[in-house]
């Protein structure tokens, strides 16, 4: 191929590549992820707390995301001046995140407290009326 054409004419001359290296481009502002996943956490907590049909999936696949940027904002460089510069928004970050892991182990809790009694409705329902080793007390759970 050759080095000239009609599409390169006014194209400037390629110029050798620089001896310093370029430092890493920050995916974002690293304040503006934060403050992406704490909405996101705020409104799983809500939506935990008051919304049954909330869709936790949905939920849990932007925190991923939210965590995804903020790991690739923070990687290279600096991370210590990254994380003094923002310790006021990754403190508000870490109350948010234990306010809602109280609500996702509440909302286990009730998930787990259904799923006995739906488990105990059953065996009674599927009890043929004969007494069972279970009933009085000789067999282990």
């Amino acid at each position: 191929m050759a080095d000239f054409s009609e599409f390169t004419a006014n194209l400037q001359e390629r110029t050798a590549a620089p001896d310093a290296p370029v430092a890493a481009a920050r995916p974002g502002n690293l304040a503006a992820i934060i403050g992406r996943i704490e909405e996101a956490v705020e409104e799983e907590t809500a939506g935990l707390r008051n919304d049954t049909g909330y869709d936790l999936k949905a939920s849990n696949a932007r925190k991923s995301r939210y965590l995804y940027e903020l790991t690739r904002a923070i990687k290279g460089g600096a991370e210590l001046e990254f994380l003094e510069q923002h310790r006021e928004g990754l403190t508000r970050l870490r109350q948010k995140l234990a306010r809602n892991e109280a609500a996702i182990l509440a909302h286990l809790s009730a998930v787990n407290e259904v799923a006995g009694l739906l488990k105990t409705a059953i065996q009674r329902s599927e009890a043929d009326g004969t007494y069972s080793a279970g009933e009085f007390g000789w067999a282990k759970a």
